[in-house]
Parts: structure tokens; sequence; C-alpha cells
């Protein structure tokens, strides 16, 4: 084997590597941070921390759930690939509890079925059970992937630089970018004299080392 396929097989085992427990942080419903490394929980997708379904706060629901399912537990992750903004998309694990399983299995999580299947019958069963945001489903219920992109082209078209709504603010806790989804996004102002800025998408923002909010 040349030394060049060694490299790159050493590269792949640390780039898909099942990290240890270190500092866990949740970012939302379907997103964890351990040390500095961001994980996309793979084949789910959980509401925003800003979406409601109906009068029920299901983002906020969503991100507290997933906190008391890594609170005090040791987390792994299996990453499947690595997304466009950096992240692994990743199976998880608190213990040996499949946080995905677990999210869609409360409602407050959708399997994420235009990516995969694995959660899709959890997520048949907890419909069927009127759990979660499904003991709380309206006509305004729409899955996280509308509720993005709806609150996306309406931010986009009134932002400042058009095209590009992204908020990225500097605060005692560093350098925090907003997305138009954010709890927080109506009340931060950009203040660019003090080196605030506006980001066109996240991987721009990751990119020049600003990071999401953590939850809580």
């Amino acid at each position: 084997m040349t030394m060049t396929r060694v490299f790159a097989l050493v590269c792949l085992f640390t780039a898909f590597a099942t990290p240890s427990l270190g500092n866990v942080r949740v970012v939302d419903g379907d997103t964890l941070k351990i040390d500095d490394q961001s994980y996309r929980i793979y084949g789910i997708d959980a509401p925003e921390i800003g979406q409601t379904c109906g009068a029920f706060a299901c983002g906020k629901e969503a991100a507290n759930a997933l906190l008391g399912l890594v609170s005090g537990q040791r987390v792994t992750c299996e990453a499947v690939e690595i997304d466009r903004y950096g992240r692994k998309v990743a199976r998880c694990f608190a213990g040996q509890r499949d946080i995905g399983a677990a999210m869609v299995d409360a409602g407050l999580a959708w399997a994420f079925r235009k990516f995969s299947l694995d959660y899709a019958a959890h997520e048949d069963a907890a419909k069927a059970a009127a759990v979660g945001v499904w003991a709380h489903e309206t006509s305004d219920t729409s899955p996280p992937s509308e509720f993005r992109e709806e609150h996306w082209q309406a931010s986009a078209q009134s932002s400042p630089q058009a095209g590009c709504p992204i908020k990225g603010n500097i605060s005692d806790n560093g350098r925090i970018y907003h997305a138009p989804w954010s709890p927080w996004y109506s009340r931060t102002k950009i203040n660019e004299a003090k080196g605030e800025r506006w980001f066109c998408n996240e991987l721009e923002a990751i990119q020049a080392e600003w990071r999401a909010p953590y939850w809580p």
C-alpha cells in the first residue's frame, strides 16, 4: 500500500471517528456541538427553536428534549457524511439510546424522509399516538424545512443586503450568527462599526468563524 493511500485512509478514519464525551452543547432540536465539532443528527428534522406548532412551542420543546437526553450522559456520534456547512451528519447516542429515534418517538422531530427512511416508522407511530407536535397539529403546522424556507424568503427580501439576511452579532458570548428562523433574530441589531455584519448563507458565516447560538 502506498504512503498516499495510507494517508488517505488515516484522514478518512479521523473524519468519521466516534468521539468520546466532551463538552456537549445543544444548538437546537437536531444539532449538537461536542467540543469544537458540530453534529447534525442523521435522519431527523426537528422544529427550529423559534418555530411554533399551533399554540405549542414545538421548537423550544424539541431543544429542551434534546438537552434532557444528553445531560449527564456519555454522548457519542457516528458520522455518516459531512454536510455543506462542515457539520458531521451523524447517528448520535446518549449512552445506548439512539437520539434520533428518541426525538421522533416523542413527536419532537420529523423523520427527514427526503434523505432517510430510517425513522419513518417511528414517525408513523408518533402520529398514531398523537404525541408532541402531532398532539398540536393545526393547519399552520409545517415541517421545519418549509418553516425555514418561508422565513428565509421573507427576510432575504427585506434585509439591507439583498439576499443576505443572516445577522452576525458580536457579544460577550462571542461572534454569533442568527438565521431568520432564530428566536433572537428580530431583536438582533447589526452595528457594522463594531465589526458586525450580514451573511448570505450559513456556510459563509461558519467559514468566517462565527457560530450558531447555543440553547438555552
